[in-house]
């Protein structure tokens, strides 16, 4: 008795100490994790895990980011639920690298009033719905989602829409771009709110370039990062030195060698270029009056420049079945009018696939009247291509016939044979000037004038189309239509073009936000489910993931058991 009393004994002070030591050890872990933060991310693809840039955004919080986001409530569909739930994930990983000061909530917007007021005041702050079509046992439904969150931070609001819509895209596919853009909007909201200097944006005037109502698109979007400016450079050789970067948007009229030599040494001391040319001009009024016209070269006196710099833009028109579309009369003569949406080849819709930050994951970009671009081998110059036609493309060389007979005749596919012309061209290096060794000046009057003959590191971007940046405008109202937005074909898609978001990108990575735009490279790996083998196999699965957790616990417990009654025997 007294042998088994103080082998109780012995137990009870062995189990304490273990009692103790465990509560030790665990007091211990969370004190050292109170300084020592480390996540782990077991996803091939690093889902959950942020990049460097977000990180350092995330850390450089000073005070409280709010996140109100509307997908709270009933969804439609698993789809929907997963959106909503990457959205949690990704804010908690943000939450953890800012030190606790991102902070969230999640909300459903038909909870918060009347329905009509809430939905119009979302809507007012920026905020895009989509309308969800589901079919049930009961019929069609439709629901109206606000995919996006409000961010309240320093005082200031920021709208921040998730969904990415493609057209031609499947759900699947616009809901897995839409989450692997999750950290870049998050990214861009805060950079957008948080902004204090503005760099100098200009857009070159005095040349026939469009004004400022048909650039309203671009300078509202661009104004949430930079300070957008319509600049004359009326021959001053100082007028670009506070730009950081200029757009040369749709010049209808000649460049002179004075001007274009201050843009050569702009630059040359590092400055930023966005091209955007029309290598053909084609008079629209002749077109809509008499339904045809021909289309001729733009005499701008640009190609020697642009091809010192690397590129040469073709005097050719592109042809493209991918296209938007125009309204035509469609009756006969003699009959009511029935005006139609005919296919215009001439209008491009350019399908990004290249994974260049700049158009990663942006939706159909829509050009007029475009050429083709060939890049030209200079020293030291990185060429990267943007954009480039569908595989059914045809070129018209210059003159051009540009006909609206053309919709009356169903295209023969074979004629469509030049696929893939680049129209968009990323040139990065030390570029060398146009006018070396054209400049009848002493040394020392070149050195006056501050003459620099090989440039500075810098970037420019080469898009052979200049209304790829020009938006609608409403007839005889002046009222400006959104960049991206046809008056046409969008009253029928409801789909906007990426125009804007290609315009913003390009300036973005001009301008040095190029670590911001490295974000939108994280690629999410789409995992679907074979749907005629998931149906064929259903009753397999099903009988497989629910007996064999049910058989090892009975497995188990029969084990449990043998030991058991083996140690109690004895």
């Amino acid at each position: 008795m007294v042998e088994q009393t103080t082998h109780t004994r012995k137990n009870k002070r062995r189990d304490l100490t273990r009692l103790v030591l465990s509560i030790v050890l665990i007091v211990l872990c969370n004190y050292v994790g109170s300084f020592v933060f480390k996540r782990f991310d077991l996803t091939s693809e690093k889902r959950y895990t942020l990049s460097n840039e977000s990180k350092e955004i995330a850390k450089s919080l000073k005070t409280t980011a709010f996140f109100k986001v509307y997908l709270a409530g009933k969804l439609p569909g698993s789809s929907w639920v997963r959106l909503r739930d990457e959205m949690k994930e990704i804010l908690d990983e943000y939450n953890a690298y800012s030190g606790g000061n991102v902070q969230y909530q999640f909300i459903d917007p038909t909870s918060l009033g009347e329905t009509k007021a809430v939905f119009h005041q979302l809507y007012e702050d920026g905020l895009k719905p989509t309308t969800v079509h589901t079919q049930g046992g009961s019929g069609n439904s439709e629901q109206v989602i606000w995919p996006g969150a409000m961010l309240t931070y320093a005082g200031r609001d920021m709208p921040i829409n998730i969904l990415e819509n493609q057209l031609g895209a499947d759900p699947e596919t616009q809901l897995n771009n839409s989450i692997e853009g999750l950290e870049y909007n998050i990214d861009n909201a805060i950079h957008k709110i948080d902004l204090k200097m503005r760099p100098i944006v200009a857009f070159i005037q005095g040349h026939g370039e469009p004004d400022s109502i048909h650039l309203a698109g671009a300078i509202n979007a661009m104004s949430e990062y930079y300070d957008v400016r319509l600049l004359p450079i009326n021959h001053l050789l100082k007028g670009l030195d506070l730009c950081k970067a200029i757009i040369i948007a749709k010049p209808m009229k000649a460049i002179d060698n004075k001007d274009a030599y201050i843009i050569d040494q702009f630059i040359m001391r590092g400055g930023k270029v966005l091209w955007l040319i029309d290598p053909m001009y084609a008079p629209m009024d002749s077109l809509s009056r008499n339904g045809i016209t021909i289309a001729f070269k733009n005499e701008l006196n640009l190609d020697d420049q642009l091809f010192r710099y690397g590129v040469r833009l073709n005097s050719n028109l592109i042809l493209d079945l991918q296209s938007s579309a125009i309204p035509l009369n469609g009756a006969l003569p003699g009959e009511q009018p029935r005006i139609q949406l005919y296919p215009w080849v001439y209008e491009p819709l350019i399908s990004p696939t290249s994974d260049n930050p700049i158009v990663r994951n942006l939706n159909l970009i829509e050009l007029k009247y475009a050429s083709t671009i060939d890049t030209i081998e200079q020293p030291g110059i990185k060429k990267t291509i943007l954009l480039k036609t569908s595989k059914t493309t045809k070129l018209l060389n210059a003159p051009a016939r540009i006909s609206f007979d053309i919709v009356s005749r169903q295209p023969d596919p074979r004629e469509y044979d030049q696929g893939f012309q680049p129209v968009a061209v990323l040139l990065e290096g030390k570029f060398e000037s146009a006018f070396k060794d054209r400049i009848n000046m002493s040394p020392d009057t070149l050195k006056l004038l501050g003459f620099k003959a090989q440039g500075e590191k810098t970037s420019m971007i080469v898009v052979s189309d200049g209304d790829v940046v020009i938006n609608d405008v409403e007839p005889g109202k002046k009222e400006a239509y959104p960049l991206g937005y046809d008056r046409y074909t969008s009253k029928v898609t409801h789909q906007i073009y990426g125009n804007k978001e290609f315009i913003v990108n390009c300036m973005n990575y001009l301008c040095g936000d190029s670590a911001l735009l490295t974000v939108r490279t994280k690629q999410l790996k789409l995992r679907l489910l074979n749907t005629e083998q998931a149906t064929k196999y259903k009753t397999q699965w099903q009988l497989i993931n629910m007996g064999i957790p049910v058989g090892l616990i009975v497995l188990l417990g029969i084990v449990i058991a043998f030991r058991r009654k083996q140690k109690y025997a004895k």
